[in-house]
């Protein structure tokens, strides 16, 4: 401030000043940012995607006082809303209240940031002199918090990808190093539609009980599988934590998490991924179905947009 005094032209002259005119540092804009480090920085966007797309409602007045903490009436000037920005592949989020927003994105892959602007103190009943920061800053910060507060996810993104990557990538399991069981693995899926039929029985499934059933999943006859192939197998699962054995016997059990797993990932390849594959791919005949018209009327909407773009080259 004195630098700038002592170089530009003043306008008050000496009885102005002594008569007690003089310059005053003034807040014209305010940022107040709250950053989280990621301890999985592979895992942030996964969950801010996830915020992004379940608290579209933030900019809706119910959700800025809470956020603000300011009652919201027909009179506030404002313009409510909730603005996803995505320039280039960061996406960030906006809510705006009055003069002010909060502006929330993923920071260079590694944290969760969350900024409060204040373009005009006065939204918050605040003077514009310095004295004033402090009360400012707390209203900011509280707003930071309060976001974070309101926002709600209907599911852990994160442990759903830990549990996704943990059957799908090879494992090292008390220093014991295991494949991984490929989603698409037409295997793998035998596997799992074969230990699904095992999940009530009380005493488990031995070697031989799975290799009988396994067998015919995988198109060859039960003296085809031999037993070491069968023990590699079921190594492969129990490293994964899909089944366990049994104490004190050569049998085994589903474990509630392969269970879950088992199931859900055969009735998603069987009901969704494989027939809604043969209705997109170009080799299928143009048929009546939904998904197939969507993906045909997008393609057409793409090349109408290409060749528009090349015209106007």
């Amino acid at each position: 401030m004195r630098k700038w005094q002592a170089r530009l032209p003043q306008p008050f002259t000496a009885a102005e000043r002594a008569a007690g005119y003089d310059y005053e540092i003034s807040i014209l804009q305010a940022e107040f940012a709250l950053t989280q480090v990621l301890d999985r920085p592979q895992t942030g966007r996964l969950f801010f995607e996830a915020a992004i797309r379940e608290n579209l409602d933030l900019g809706r007045p119910e959700q800025v006082q809470l956020i603000f903490e300011r009652r919201v009436t027909r009179a506030t000037p404002s313009r409510f809303r909730t603005r996803i920005i995505t320039e280039g592949v960061t996406p960030a989020l906006h809510v705006d209240y009055k003069h002010s927003r909060i502006k929330q994105y993923h920071k260079e892959g590694r944290a969760l940031r969350t900024e409060t602007t204040i373009n005009d103190t006065r939204d918050f009943h605040i003077g514009k002199r310095l004295k004033n920061l402090p009360a400012l800053r707390l209203i900011g910060f509280q707003a930071n918090r309060r976001l974070l507060h309101v926002q709600t996810l209907s599911h852990n993104c994160l442990l759903g990808e830990e549990a996704f990557q943990q059957v799908n990538q090879p494992q090292t399991v008390s220093g014991q190093r295991v494949a991984a069981l490929r989603f698409t693995d037409p295997r793998v899926q035998a596997l799992f539609s074969a230990i699904v039929a095992f999940r009530l029985l009380p005493q488990g499934f031995a070697n031989h009980e799975l290799r009988v059933l396994l067998a015919p999943l995988l198109g060859l006859a039960p003296d085809q599988f031999t037993q070491g192939q069968m023990t590699y197998h079921l190594r492969r699962l129990r490293l994964h934590g899909l089944i366990e054995r049994i104490p004190q016997t050569h049998r085994y059990q589903v474990t509630d998490f392969g269970w879950h797993v088992a199931f859900f990932f055969t009735r998603l390849y069987a009901r969704v991924l494989r027939p809604g594959l043969a209705q997109i791919v170009p080799q299928t005949p143009p048929l009546n179905h939904r998904l197939r018209l969507r993906f045909d009327q997008l393609d057409l909407a793409i090349n109408d947009w290409i060749a528009q773009a090349n015209l106007t080259a």
